[in-house]
């Protein structure tokens, strides 16, 4: 009996350390992503002759946005199979070709509108990410609720272009807020099962935690964009 309880404690001590491990990593190469967006971003908007050369050309534009959606729909899907140097080139371009994109919020909204709706993003992943490792809650009953929100804000923003209305963008950027603070929640404890489970080689390991990273990458990134519609009411460029 004494040899058992001491198996499983090591199991479940190593369990810990893997899940440890894969939600640094996760964090890292999303602050790394982040990191990359934003530099990109500012420095595209800096330079007129780039700007001008992604903007006003539509196809160019229609090209940047299609590698942006491609890359996250193969590095999605096919992640497990890819050698772990694709994986990261297809991350970290990807954080690229998302800031070629981000490059027009420095003329829409103002610097003071950015940096509030960053740092509120930051402190709101933050809450929901802890909420998720200390909470005793079932998280993954939110799963079907999320997902049926998640639809429901695809389609009032998609009305709300023929619409115009500035009540119904108010109702959508709050909700998106708070659908995105609970998908943060959700994908965190979703990191820890993985993690419980996950694979000692290095290779799976680190894909794991790209995959990880992009999932709370794309959390943070729509939690930013929403706030920013909320921010930016009025206090626009």
């Amino acid at each position: 009996m004494e040899s058992y309880n001491t198996d499983n404690y090591g199991a479940r001590s190593k369990g810990v350390v893997r899940t440890t491990s894969l939600l640094r990593n996760a964090y890292l190469w999303m602050a790394l992503a982040l990191a990359m967006t934003g530099v990109v971003a500012w420095f595209t908007a800096s330079s007129e002759q780039i700007l001008r050369s992604i903007y006003s050309n539509a196809f160019v534009l229609f090209l940047v946005v299609m590698l942006q959606f491609g890359l996250v729909v193969y590095l999605s899907a096919r992640i497990q199979r890819m050698s772990t140097g694709t994986a990261v080139f297809c991350f970290i371009s990807y954080s690229i070709v998302t800031g070629l994109t981000f490059a027009s919020i420095f003329y829409v909204y103002t610097g003071a509108v950015i940096a509030k709706a960053f740092f509120s993003a930051c402190l709101m992943f933050a809450g929901a990410g802890l909420f998720a490792l200390v909470t005793k809650v079932n998280l993954a009953r939110w799963q079907h609720i999320l997902g049926m929100g998640l639809w429901g804000l695809l389609i009032a923003m998609l009305v709300n272009m023929f619409l115009g209305s500035d009540t119904l963008d108010y109702v959508i950027s709050v909700a998106g807020v708070i659908l995105f603070c609970g998908l943060t929640a959700w994908d965190t404890r979703r990191i820890v099962q993985l993690g419980d489970g996950a694979q000692s080689d290095e290779d799976s390991f680190i894909k794991l935690s790209i995959l990880a990273a992009l999932t709370l990458y794309l959390d943070f990134i729509n939690m930013f964009l929403f706030l920013l519609r909320l921010y930016g009411r009025g206090n626009r460029n």
